[in-house]
């Protein structure tokens, strides 16, 4: 039998988990987890990247401890984030896509090639942590000068472990750098804006091969297997885990919730644009989908309060309150307090306690899932039958009714880990197993 490893790193939680093909379907054992949150510094919000391959190492050793024989394992991550390389050397700090230096950066790109032009270039949302907008604002503050690459975050610990760099696809397609028909980086863009273009080499494919872990990673680690590039970008492993029709949207739902479908060519218009939908790569496909502030909200909330879900699902049913609130408001993209943040913005007529919260958060997640949808259906014209929701908030059963409930759409709920099933898919299919 082989095994295959999984290592997806949300931007809350990480995991290695095994997979292997028994009785026609792929089993899935959970083997490690860990978080990932940011750390507060004299920088803002950073990474620590030691101590998240350490995690990542830790995972493997263990895996290898309960597994001997891995075929293989990939890496994936959340996508716009990035490492700068001075040679084999990071270029620190490692700044987090929340971190407020990019909301100024994002105004002088525009300045320079306007919001309509780069969607029409690229086939990209707006959000003011793009890798195209930390990027630029690396230019302004010298850290390009001495950067010989850039390395989204699943190509940087493929580095640490193999010694290799690659760029892949699929991460690469959340930059708001490539060109979505070429499937390549647009020199057009990356020109007007100056960066250097030695950083921009070539793209692989999900399924290449990176080679064997380092002789100095497999003293650590206690084996060694090949290394493969899966469907590096998370939302990219989860979508490839569902095998969706052509009316079904997907619904990952996690700290991030990403709405959309697959579709075969990119869909660049003005439509498109206004509603700020993106087009991502996918294995074979293009993801039109919409990134809306998911689960990371009741979550930080629920956090801040010391409660869990099965106490809050113990009581929310019987409380009525009607305000909502836009759960795309920048001011909820990294508050100190949540609670406080989403409190302001229910001020004209605020929660009398703490569960009609969690129940305006929830509406309002369901309401902005159900706009979602009407302008999807107005993109591609057509419409949809039912909601697939995977990811942790797939567990939520007071939210997926109402999502049942705004959207008017059956809502199959798959609580399973979709990033983990589609990083092994990808993987047992470059071994031709699957």
């Amino acid at each position: 039998m082989k095994y295959f490893l999984a290592i997806d790193l949300g931007a809350s939680n990480g995991r290695h988990v095994i997979g292997y093909y028994e009785n026609n379907e792929i089993v899935l054992k959970d083997v490690y987890r860990f978080k990932t949150i940011m750390d507060e510094s004299a920088d803002g919000l950073v990474w620590n990247l030691e101590r998240l391959f350490n995690e990542i190492k830790n995972g493997i050793k263990k895996a290898f401890l309960e597994y001997p024989n891995i075929e293989s394992l990939a890496i994936d991550t959340w996508g716009v984030d990035y490492v700068l390389m001075a040679n084999d050397k990071e270029i620190k700090p490692f700044y987090a896509y929340r971190n407020e230096r990019n909301i100024a950066s994002s105004n002088e790109v525009h300045n320079i090639i306007s919001f309509k032009e780069l969607y029409n270039k690229t086939g990209i949302q707006f959000a003011p942590f793009n890798t195209i907008y930390q990027l630029y604002s690396d230019k302004l503050m010298g850290r390009l000068d001495n950067a010989s690459d850039y390395l989204m975050l699943p190509s940087y610990f493929t580095y640490k472990l193999t010694g290799k760099k690659v760029h892949e696809y699929t991460n690469e397609s959340t930059t708001s750098l490539l060109d979505p028909y070429k499937m390549n980086y647009s020199i057009d863009v990356i020109n007007k804006l100056g960066l250097p273009k030695a950083l921009f080499n070539g793209i692989v494919k999900p399924g290449y091969f990176v080679g064997a872990l380092s002789s100095e990673i497999e003293k650590e680690v206690g084996g060694n297997t090949k290394v493969v590039m899966c469907a590096s970008h998370d939302t990219a492993s989860a979508f490839e885990a569902i095998d969706a029709k052509s009316d079904e949207i997907i619904l990952s739902s996690g700290t991030w919730s990403l709405l959309g479908v697959k579709n075969d060519q990119p869909i660049i218009t003005k439509e498109s644009q206004e509603s700020n939908y993106t087009n991502e790569g996918g294995v074979g496909y293009i993801r039109l989908l919409k990134n809306i502030m998911g689960m990371y909200i009741p979550n930080r909330v629920k956090n801040e309060l010391g409660l869990d879900y099965k106490y809050i699902d113990s009581v929310i049913n019987g409380a009525k309150y009607n305000e909502v609130f836009d759960v795309n408001d920048s001011s909820l993209l990294a508050p100190k307090s949540m609670r406080d943040a989403v409190l302001e913005l229910l001020d004209k007529n605020p929660p009398k306690d703490d569960i009609e919260l969690f129940v305006s958060i929830f509406n309002s997640l369901a309401l902005s899932y159900k706009r979602a949808i009407e302008e999807l259906e107005l993109i591609t014209d057509k419409s949809y039958s039912k909601v697939i929701v995977v990811g942790g908030g797939a567990k939520n059963s007071y939210l997926n009714n109402l999502i049942e409930e705004y959207t008017k759409k059956q809502v199959v709920t798959l609580p399973i880990e979709a990033t983990a099933l589609g990083n092994i898919m990808v993987q047992m299919k470059a071994s031709k197993d699957l």
